[in-house]
């Protein structure tokens, strides 16, 4: 008898990016998985913390998101990750950019 309902099981090639920037205050480091899964969201990680989260493009406009889902000390550091991430994550899904 099997133990767990397997829900899938797919090998993909995913586009990675790394991106890193510094803030007055803070340094980012974040690992980017652009993916035909999660409806075009991409997987964004933290590779300071490992925290991670898909991001849509209404998930990168909204600071207190941000805030915590990376534990940002305060929301002037997510307003500036917001405007950072805006510029820099294309606004379409997956499919329709790449």
């Amino acid at each position: 008898m099997d133990r767990f309902e397997n829900l899938y099981d797919l090998n993909e090639t995913a586009k990675v990016r790394f991106m890193g920037f510094a803030t007055d205050k803070t340094r980012y480091d974040f690992g980017i998985v652009f993916t035909h899964r999660f409806d075009g969201k991409p997987l964004v990680i933290c590779m300071q913390t490992g925290r991670s989260t898909l991001l849509g493009s209404e998930d990168v406009g909204n600071p207190s998101y941000l805030q915590q889902v990376f534990r940002l000390s305060c929301l002037e550091e997510a307003d500036q990750l917001s405007e950072y991430l805006q510029e820099h994550l294309p606004p379409l899904p997956y499919e329709e950019q790449y």
